[in-house]
């Protein structure tokens, strides 16, 4: 490097320190090996949900939802980060995938971050420990606000200072921090480095999936006065808790039991719930079958909104036959020994049964669910009746709905013989009593469970079912304001 000339002692003239200045400033240009100015100074990029064109969710019924986020972004040529903002709190980091829908080949992805580091008070409090941080607190005596220096040295469950010589814990009065620390961000947000070959606008597709955001189905069904026809109408309901509100979405429904890795620590967040929206009277939804599920498309964009409990109407049926159905079921260990004293009085429950078909006004796929039935009294009110949970139930297959258990029709046992024939043979028999309360006849399935090898050697009345290998089943018409005996022997060899 060159020396300037200097007089003896003579100090450097303005010209020699420009000349030095200039020097210096070529040597750092040369050690950073020419880099752009954009590349040395250019601040990140921020893209919020204003930058969204489109956006689409899909959502399982195993509280789980996919997310496809499209913004249009301007990105400079080189390297640029990018930070992609307003995106599910629920996220799953490891799922999310990006790429440019205009020009993929000029994009490449170097790193990709999911900042959570989220502002709170106890947050912002953490990053000043062992910093200087001012108090604003109201002086006792005068009656005047005075602004005090301290040094934060703990934030472990209640603040400790020291202002000047002394330590004080929770010191009133309020916290004046002189800026948010750059690590702490408002919400979560995911944090690309990108690799543009050239300047250029892209329509950028961030797609993730994400916790903490279901479906289900509801069903309500209207009985006729006489049990025997319903209508019923079935809504969806969207429960969202992902932490994101999803504007004008396309929306799609994925129903069946996909199969998901379990964690081994699952980490769960209490959210508050929404309200509750109406949609449309009329389905909305078009259904496909969609790889070994069911696809259901709304027909138009939604809105779901974080915190939201969401209704949209999915199928609409009037005058479905219905089979009601009384069954009173024993229990296994009816059979296996004696009883000193007889069983308790039972319960008849009651079913309907349900065949989703197109002769019923039914044939389509139907979600699991709730379904809730209906009755209207003698004055023309609806009364609640009951509900059960119904299985995802393609067509042609029967829904199974315990409404409760009878009022009016009950039962009652006694064990009228039972003998230890061998090691592993025994007989056993059984009587047992149907009243029927009611002011006309009902009929009344009663169902045995057996077990091991059986036989029935003897039975009133004579005719009985054994629908599978441990049942036995009768059915009986029981007189109003009657009842019914029932009685059987059986061999049973295990």
């Amino acid at each position: 490097m060159l020396e300037p000339i200097k007089r003896k002692g003579a100090r450097p003239t303005l010209l020699m320190k420009h000349i030095q200045m200039v020097w210096i400033l070529a040597l750092s240009f040369f050690c950073l090996g020419g880099l752009s100015s954009q590349q040395l100074f250019a601040a990140p990029l921020t893209s919020t949900q204003a930058d969204q064109t489109q956006v689409s969710l899909t959502i399982y019924n195993s509280n789980l939802g996919l997310v496809k986020d499209v913004r249009t972004i301007a990105l400079a040529a080189g390297e640029n980060e990018l930070q992609f903002m307003d995106v599910a709190a629920q996220i799953m980091p490891t799922t999310v995938h990006i790429r440019s829908r205009t020009n993929p080949k000029n994009l490449q992805v170097l790193e990709q971050n999911y900042e959570y580091d989220l502002l709170s008070p106890d947050k912002l409090l953490e990053k000043y420990v062992g910093k200087e941080i001012k108090l604003l607190d109201k002086n006792y005596y005068t009656g005047k606000e005075e602004l005090v220096t301290a040094t934060l040295l703990s934030n472990n469950g209640a603040p400790i200072y020291q202002v000047g010589d002394e330590i004080t814990i929770g010191l009133p009065g309020r916290v004046i921090l002189p800026q948010i620390p750059d690590n702490l961000i408002a919400k979560p947000t995911l944090v690309w480095l990108l690799r543009s070959q050239t300047a250029d606008t892209h329509t950028i597709e961030a797609s993730y999936l994400t916790n903490a955001i279901t479906w289900e189905a509801d069903y309500i069904a209207v009985l006729n006065a006489d049990d025997t026809l319903a209508d019923l109408s079935g809504w969806v309901s969207i429960d969202n808790k992902s932490g994101a509100t999803y504007r004008n979405a396309t929306l799609k429904l994925v129903a069946g039991d996909v199969h998901r890795v379990q964690p081994i620590i699952q980490y769960k967040r209490a959210m508050a719930m929404g309200g509750m929206e109406d949609e449309s009277d009329g389905p909305q939804f078009q259904e496909e079958s969609f790889f070994e599920y069911h696809l259901y498309t709304l027909d138009r964009p939604a809105t779901v909104k974080d915190n939201q409990t969401k209704q949209m109407s999915l199928l609409s049926a009037t005058d479905i036959p219905i089979i009601k159905q009384l069954i009173l079921r024993g229990q296994p260990h009816y059979v296996r020994g004696t009883f000193d004293a007889p069983p308790p009085k039972q319960k008849v429950s009651v079913y309907l049964e349900i065949k989703n078909t197109k002769k019923n006004n039914l044939g389509m796929p139907l979600p699991k669910g709730t379904i809730r039935v209906y009755k209207a009294d003698s004055q023309g009110s609806l009364q609640f009746v009951g509900e059960d949970q119904i299985d995802h139930t393609p067509k042609d297959e029967t829904i199974k709905v315990k409404m409760g258990e009878s009022f009016d029709v009950v039962g009652e046992r006694r064990q009228t013989g039972f003998k230890r024939l061998a090691r592993h043979l025994s007989e056993v028999s059984w009587q047992i009593i149907v009243r029927n309360h009611k002011d006309e006849d009902v009929t009344v399935r009663v169902e045995e469970p057996m077990y091991g090898d059986w036989e029935v050697i003897s039975s009133t009345p004579e005719t009985y079912e054994k629908p599978d290998t441990h049942t036995l089943r009768f059915e009986v018409s029981v007189p109003k304001n009657g009842e019914v005996k029932i009685g059987y022997r059986v061999q049973i060899k295990t």
